[in-house]
C-alpha cells in the first residue's frame, strides 16, 4: 500500500511539472489567441453531411464509405484545394469492421484524391472525429505534412449491433417519431444521474430546449452553410421502391417537443428512472471533414481561412462514471491556452445524454446560453465517429455568423474518457 501511495505521489509530481511547463510555454490568454501567426494551424474548410436517423433516415441505404466520399468531394469543391496537395487523411470511426481502413482509403480515391494521399482510420470512440482533426493538426505542426484532412463517419444503421441498442418504437408517439437510447451507456448514465441528483424534469427541459433550438436554426437556414447536400439511393420502406433523393437536412429534428411531451415517455432502464428515448442522443448516420494547414501555406495557396486549431486535451475518468468526460477535459485545455471559462463564446458539448451534459455544465459553472446554440445530438443525432469533426463545422460557422471568436468542442468518451479542443474563428 505504501509503495502504491509513493507511486501515485510520484506520478502527481510529474503531472504537476508538466502542467507548469505547459503554462509557462508561449503567450496565452484571449488576446494572444486572437493574434495571427504564420505557423498557426488553420482550418480552410469544414463541412458535413446532413445527419439522418438510424434505420429510417435519408442515409439508411447508403454505405458509410459512400457518405464519406460525398463529403470529401464537397470539401474539394468548396475549398478548391488541389487534391494532390493533401498528404494525409485521418478518419475517425467506431463501428466499422476492420476499423474502416480499406473502405476509407477507397473513399478518398473515389472522391478524387490521388493515390499519393495517405489515409488512416482511428477509434477513440465518441471523440474519434475530433481525434482525427487533432492528429492531422499535430502532424502539420511537427512538419510531417503540410496539408491534411481530419474527418469522421458512422453508419449506425448498418453497423450498430442489435445487442447494443434498444429501440423504443412507441415511446415518442407524443413527438411523432421514435428515438433510440444506447445500452449499456444509458444504464451508466442513469446511475450517474441518480448519484448526482439530476432530476428527470431538468433533463426533459434541457432535451426539449435542444430540439427547439435546432428547429429554430433549421428554419432559419443556419445549417445550410455547414451541410453538403448528397444525392443517394433510398428505398421506400412502404412501397419498396428505390428512389434517388437529395439528403440536405438533418431529419431527426422534430417540432413541437416540450418538457411536457417528453415527460410522458416511459423511462428506459428503470421504472423510476430518468433517462428515455427523448432525452438521449439519437442513433444516426453521417460524415464530416475538416481541411487543415499552416497559415503560411493557406496564404500561399490562396485558401480562405475560417478558423484555427489552438490546442486539445484528453483525459481518463472512472469507466463506470458515465458522461463526466467534458467536465474533466475542458479545464486542462483552458489552462493550456490561458483562457478563463468566460472567455469562451460558444461551447459545443456533445449531448450523449441530457443527464451527462447537464452534469458537466453544472460542474464547470458554464453559462447555458453558450452551450450548443443550434441544438445538439439529442435533437439531430450522434453518429459516433462523425460527431467530433461535425462539431468543428457547426462551431466555426456559428462563431463567424455571430461575429464571435473563441469556441470549445468537447465530448464524453466511452470506457471512461473525455476530450476537448479550443478553436478560434476568423
Amino acid at each position: 500500500m505504501a509503495n502504491q501511495t509513493g507511486r501515485n505521489s510520484s506520478a502527481q509530481n510529474r503531472l504537476a511539472q508538466v502542467g507548469e511547463h505547459l503554462q509557462s510555454s508561449g503567450p496565452k490568454g484571449k488576446s494572444a489567441l486572437l493574434e495571427k501567426h504564420a505557423d498557426d494551424i488553420v482550418v480552410t474548410a469544414a463541412l458535413r453531411s446532413a445527419i439522418t436517423r438510424g434505420r429510417k433516415g435519408g442515409f439508411k441505404d447508403t454505405m458509410p464509405a459512400d457518405i464519406l466520399t460525398g463529403v470529401f468531394k464537397s470539401l474539394i469543391e468548396r475549398s478548391k484545394i488541389d487534391p494532390s496537395l493533401v498528404e494525409d487523411i485521418a478518419v475517425g470511426t467506431v463501428l466499422a469492421p476492420g476499423g474502416g481502413a480499406t473502405e476509407f482509403r477507397a473513399a478518398a480515391i473515389a472522391a478524387g484524391f490521388p493515390v499519393s494521399a495517405a489515409v488512416k482510420s482511428l477509434n477513440r470512440q465518441c471523440s474519434s472525429g475530433l481525434q482525427a482533426c487533432v492528429d492531422v493538426a499535430n502532424a502539420i505542426k511537427a512538419g510531417m505534412i503540410d496539408v491534411g484532412i481530419g474527418a469522421g463517419v458512422e453508419s449506425m444503421t448498418l453497423q450498430y449491433g442489435p445487442t447494443a441498442v434498444t429501440e423504443f418504437s412507441d415511446a415518442l408517439e407524443e413527438v411523432e417519431e421514435s428515438a433510440n437510447c444506447k445500452v449499456p451507456m444509458g444504464v451508466l448514465s442513469e446511475d450517474m444521474a441518480k448519484d448526482k441528483g439530476i432530476s428527470r424534469a431538468s433533463q426533459d427541459e434541457f432535451a426539449a430546449h435542444s430540439f427547439q433550438k435546432a428547429v429554430k436554426a433549421q428554419k432559419a437556414g443556419l445549417f445550410k452553410e455547414e451541410i453538403a447536400p448528397l444525392t443517394v439511393k433510398w428505398t421506400d420502406p412502404k412501397t419498396e421502391e428505390e428512389k434517388e433523393i437529395v439528403v440536405d437536412k438533418d431529419d431527426g429534428i422534430r417540432e413541437g417537443i416540450t418538457p411536457e411531451s417528453l415527460g410522458k415517455i416511459k423511462a428506459a432502464f428503470a421504472a423510476d428512472g430518468t433517462i428515455h428515448a427523448g432525452n438521449a442522443s439519437q442513433v444516426s448516420d453521417g460524415a464530416a471533414a475538416v481541411l487543415l494547414m499552416k497559415r503560411s501555406t493557406a496564404q500561399k495557396l490562396g485558401q480562405p481561412i475560417i478558423g484555427k486549431f489552438v490546442n486539445a486535451s484528453v483525459v481518463g475518468v472512472p469507466p463506470l462514471l458515465m458522461g463526466v468526460g467534458p467536465a474533466a477535459a475542458i479545464p486542462p485545455v483552458l489552462a493550456k491556452t490561458g483562457l478563463d471559462k468566460n472567455d469562451v463564446d460558444i461551447y459545443e458539448i456533445n449531448e450523449a445524454f441530457a443527464s451527462q451534459c447537464l452534469f458537466c455544465i453544472n460542474e464547470l459553472g458554464l453559462d447555458q446560453a453558450k452551450i450548443n446554440p443550434k441544438g445538439g445530438a439529442i435533437a439531430f443525432g450522434h453518429p459516433l465517429g462523425c460527431t467530433g469533426a461535425r462539431q468543428v463545422s457547426t462551431l466555426l460557422n456559428e462563431l463567424r455568423r455571430t461575429k464571435q471568436s473563441i469556441g470549445v468542442t468537447s465530448m464524453c468518451v466511452g470506457t471512461g474518457m473525455g476530450m476537448a479542443a479550443v478553436w478560434v474563428a476568423e
